[in-house]
C-alpha cells in the first residue's frame, strides 16, 4: 500500500499556463521523488499596460512517500 502526500506548488511563467505548471512540476522533480500527478488549482495572470505578462498557477502536486 501506497503512502501520498500532496503539497501546495505555485508556478508562474511568461509564455503559458501549461508552461508554469511544467516549470512546478520540472523544479519539485528535482527534490520529490515519485510524482504521481498534478492538479492545477487555480490560474491567473498579471497584465501591464492592457497586455498579459505573467501566467501563474496554483496546483496541488502528488507524490509517493517512499
Amino acid at each position: 500500500m501506497a503512502v501520498l502526500k500532496v503539497i501546495e506548488v505555485l508556478s508562474s511563467s511568461e509564455k503559458s499556463w501549461e508552461d508554469a505548471t511544467q516549470k512546478a512540476v520540472t523544479q519539485a522533480a528535482k527534490s520529490l521523488k515519485n510524482i504521481r500527478s498534478v492538479y492545477v488549482q487555480e490560474h491567473s495572470a498579471a497584465v501591464n499596460d492592457g497586455k498579459v505578462t505573467e501566467y501563474r498557477v496554483n496546483l496541488k502536486l502528488t507524490f509517493e512517500i517512499e
